[in-house]
């Protein structure tokens, strides 16, 4: 049978108040009664009811987290920096993968929320109207992690995508290139079309170098996008002589594609990435590549998270962290 707080306080002569205390972690309580209660608590193997807790005190500590991808390393680094938050503050977290799907992500919301959490973590490509509304019905705050809220309404933390995509095209262009393309996942997601695309564009532009649309590709981000990408940029009268990517994997599609064809880099094109994942130093030449943290993201967040829920004071809701450009083989 299941062990409650009732069997413990009988077992250690004390109230059920006082079990309360003490697994609450509360200091009002006499150092010999509370290891009295605590050897009652270890010899029955007794285990606090969440949801009785959460019930008393209206809190959970649970947090939901939201990601596209858990089976992504770069999505696990994320998920492994809230965690370990989380665990600093003593929230439980509750994991589930949208699949960049707006339809999951609306369900995965009303489904965190049906377990009343105490407040949720969301990675999502863009934040739609329908997101928008469904989160500004949230009972309980929304911190977004690696994802940009125009209006500026959610508490989040990213990077400055657009001075880290100016940052590595101005690297190419100090190189002497002046065809460069950029190859990016969908311009649906607001970071690719709205930050690492301007910034790509200011570069040039700064640079007195005229942006030519057939240097644009966007894609889903795979390795094999990048190999149609190279075919397809390859193939133009002036082709590309470097290029940005928005992820190691179309980098290193681009990469194979250009060395397939009898191509080498960094002698003959340069690539830079944005990701910098565990893949960027598994190819040949190794990727100099936009370092995006997102374990220090996810981390950032969770703790953003817990002050808000703590009704702590902020300074700041739209968290920026530094970012850097990792330079290795694939430029010169």
């Amino acid at each position: 049978m299941t062990v409650t707080i009732y069997d413990v306080a009988r077992e250690a002569n004390v109230s059920m108040a006082t079990v309360s205390r003490v697994v609450n972690g509360n200091q009002n309580v006499k150092p010999a009664t509370r290891k009295k209660v605590l050897e009652v608590i270890e010899r029955l193997e007794y285990r606090p009811n969440a949801v009785a807790r959460g019930l008393a005190s209206k809190k959970t500590t649970t947090v939901g987290v939201i990601i596209p991808d858990i089976s992504n390393n770069i999505y696990a680094e994320a998920a492994r920096g809230i965690e370990d938050i989380a665990t600093m503050y003593r929230y439980n977290i509750i994991l589930a993968n949208s699949d960049q799907n707006e339809e999951k992500e609306l369900s995965l919301l009303d489904t965190m929320l049906g377990k009343q959490v105490d407040g949720i973590v969301m990675m999502s490509d863009a934040v739609t109207p329908k997101l928008r509304q469904s989160m500004e019905h949230s009972p309980v705050p929304i911190v977004l992690a690696g994802s940009v809220d125009e209006l500026d309404q959610f508490a989040s933390v990213n990077i400055d995508y657009f001075q880290a995509s100016y940052e590595a095209v101005q690297m190419l262009i100090t190189n002497g290139h002046k065809r460069i393309a950029f190859v990016s996942g969908p311009l649906q997601n607001t970071i690719n079309s709205k930050f690492k695309l301007e910034g790509y564009k200011k570069a040039l532009e700064d640079a007195n170098i005229s942006t030519d649309e057939n240097l644009i590709v966007s894609d889903e981000g795979t390795y094999d996008s990048g190999v149609e990408a190279w075919e397809t940029l390859s193939a133009l009268d002036e082709p590309p002589t470097a290029f940005f990517a928005g992820s190691d994997e179309l980098a290193i599609g681009i990469i194979h594609g250009a060395q397939d064809n009898g191509k080498n880099v960094p002698e003959e094109i340069e690539v830079i990435s944005f990701e910098n994942s565990k893949l960027a130093r598994m190819v040949r030449p190794q990727l100099t590549s936009v370092v995006f943290p997102l374990y220090d993201i996810g981390a950032v967040a969770m703790r953003l998270l817990t002050k808000i829920m703590n009704k702590e004071t902020i300074e700041n809701q739209s968290v920026i962290i530094p970012h850097r450009i990792e330079k290795r083989k694939s430029v010169k």
